[in-house]
């Protein structure tokens, strides 16, 4: 086998991180996939990220709780690890997607173990690992249900099924209240216009019905594209739309402190054949913690924020400096971060504290007409007893008819509520007074094309879909076509506290994002689009399709073009960046 030249970077202490795109349970695979890569090439990989899609099923019950359709409904392996059966060989964190457990996920609300070795990062969450900073944002942008509360809970009806996995402004607010740097985030979908940093046209080569929407820059999380202006992570990682795809974004300096760098990087489905694992070198910090550990800073801002949480579907806004709220500002200060180190009594080792909160499945003892559960976790009990914090699972769950009945209207109120002038604030409107989710075919592919995404996996599957020149692998061995490893982050000096203290308040209401950048570099990829793009601009909606809850396909104007547009070959030989980002270095291997 021939594979490409491995780029080696010195630095005198760094860890190899696997990142992983949409994982639809197949951790078997992904562990294997790891250890081939370890034994192959003579690493040990440190840490597993899974970028969503993570489908944490633990028995027949929580399937009833995953917006799939009921045909593809699988349990998978994840219950292995949930019992007991298996241990995961590599500590693994992950965020949630839009295929879920929900229930199960719902649970941990600010995180925790699902598994041993297997920790959720919660609706939103910042952690610690060997002193890098690791945090993300579960779910996917849904304009309708971005200023409501975390109003859901089992057993879900068509509505709350898939609403359940939106997200909501108020996690979007926590994670601006952030002030110190941080190393790696995750979301599952991807910052709206990030794909205006890096090879566009391989891209839509890849990707051709996405055309029309990266054209118009409605492609993406408009949220996500604001957090990764305010936050400017070294790393950011998703998946959700099934293709490999590798951006630098340089952003404006802050202050006269340095421009930073985020290297963006969005990986596939776990598939054979399929580019859905890389390997990231990440320098360590000398004299860490070898565990996970909570983050004084988020948990302090977990403390300030308790009072704003809502577990209604009313529409709410964050407070602002308009003269309407008392206060607006809930940064961190170094006074709150000592006093979170003061109620864990010094120690921020996330506590082992596993335990399982369901039967897990027993395939000699299958009850497929279980209902689905609605338990109250621990692991969040304690974090929450310790902190002060509420645990809004229990409250949604525990609450009055009227709560009730409010979920199960959900699906009839998002139009009225789109003015802004109800819920908590009512003279404000809201920060995305246009709802582009529904211009946007991948947004949300259960709602439009979910059933495309198994009848593209399905037909990637066969050996038809293989191209000659793919390496061949052993009888049993699975693969990935390559990885890559990335240059060095550029880490800024140490900095102290009372230096933090210091900086300028963040935009705490999603403001409008600052368009400098994205539009001169909308202009470059536009341009190469015209020029370059071989397929009809107004062919690029063909594969817009709807599905009914049950998970019955909708009509299709014609099957032939659809399919041929969604059931693409795979990829069998890896690209190189444009010149635009040259530091960003790709080789081929098989794993």
């Amino acid at each position: 086998m021939r594979y490409g030249r491995q780029i080696e970077l010195t630095c005198l202490c760094s860890m190899k991180i696997a990142i992983e795109g949409c994982c639809h349970g197949e951790l078997d695979k992904i562990y294997e996939t790891i250890g081939y890569l370890e034994k192959r090439e003579g690493v040990k990989v440190e840490l597993l990220l899974c970028c969503g899609d993570f489908q944490a099923v633990r028995n027949e019950s929580d399937m009833e709780c995953m917006a799939v359709p009921v045909k593809y409904r699988m349990m998978q392996t994840f219950y292995k690890y949930y019992s007991g059966e298996k241990t995961a060989p590599v500590l693994t964190i992950f965020i949630g997607g839009n295929h879920e457990a929900s229930n199960h996920l719902q649970e941990l609300p600010y995180g925790g173990w699902v598994a041993p070795n297997i920790y959720y990062l919660g609706y939103a969450g910042v952690i610690r690992y060997r002193g890098i900073r690791i945090g993300g944002l579960s779910g996917i942008f849904k304009f309708c249900d971005y200023r409501k509360g975390h109003h859901e809970f089992p057993p879900y009806n068509p509505d709350t099924l898939r609403s359940v996995y939106h997200i909501r402004n108020i996690e979007v607010f926590k994670l601006k209240q952030i002030q110190m740097p941080i190393d790696i985030f995750m979301t599952h979908d991807w910052p709206r216009g990030i794909y205006y940093y890096g090879s566009t046209e391989e891209l839509l080569r890849k990707k051709r019905f996405l055309r029309q929407e990266v054209e118009s820059n409605t492609l993406g999380n408009p949220a996500a594209e604001e957090l990764l202006t305010h936050l400017q992570p070294t790393y950011w990682f998703s998946a959700h739309l099934h293709v490999k795809f590798a951006a630098v974004m340089q952003h404006q300096p802050k202050d006269n402190a340095a421009p930073r760098v985020t290297k963006f990087l969005s990986l596939d489905k776990c598939l054979p054949y399929r580019e859905f694992l890389q390997i990231v070198d990440v320098p360590e910090r000398p004299g860490s913690s070898e565990g996970l550990e909570y983050d004084p800073e988020w948990l302090a801002i977990l403390k300030a924020t308790n009072s704003l949480q809502r577990t209604t579907p009313h529409p709410w806004n964050p407070p602002e400096n308009n003269g309407l709220h008392q206060r607006w500002d809930f940064r961190a200060s170094e006074a709150d971060m000592m006093q979170v180190v003061e109620d864990l009594s010094g120690d921020l080792v996330i506590p082992d504290n596993f335990s399982r909160t369901v039967p897990p499945y027993d395939p000699g003892r299958p009850q497929p007409q279980s209902a689905p559960s609605y338990i109250i976790n621990p692991q969040t009990t304690e974090l929450c007893a310790t902190l002060g914090l509420t645990d809004i699972y229990a409250q949604v769950g525990q609450g009055d008819d009227e709560r009730r009945q409010g979920q199960s209207s959900t699906g009839g109120e998002e139009e009225e509520d789109e003015d802004g002038n109800s819920g908590g604030s009512v003279d404000e409107h809201s920060e995305y007074p246009t709802d582009t989710s529904g211009l946007s075919s991948s947004l949300n592919p259960d709602e439009i094309t979910l059933e495309d995404e198994w009848i593209e996996e399905e037909a990637e599957l066969k050996p038809a879909a293989v191209e000659d020149e793919l390496p061949q692998v052993p009888m049993g061995e699975f693969h990935t076509p390559s990885h890559m490893v990335l240059p060095a982050p550029k880490y800024v000096s140490p900095i102290h506290l009372s230096t933090l203290m210091n900086l300028p308040p963040p935009s705490h209401s999603t403001p409008a994002a600052d368009r400098t950048l994205y539009g001169a570099a909308r202009e470059g990829p536009r341009e190469g689009l015209r020029e370059g793009g071989e397929e009809d601009a107004t062919a690029a909606r063909t594969l817009k399709r709807t599905s009914d809850e049950t998970g019955n396909p909708g009509s299709r104007d014609d099957d032939s073009s659809l399919s041929s547009a969604v059931v693409h070959r795979s990829q069998a030989v890896v690209s190189l960046l444009s010149g635009s980002v040259p530091d960003l270095k790709l080789h081929r291997g098989v794993i």
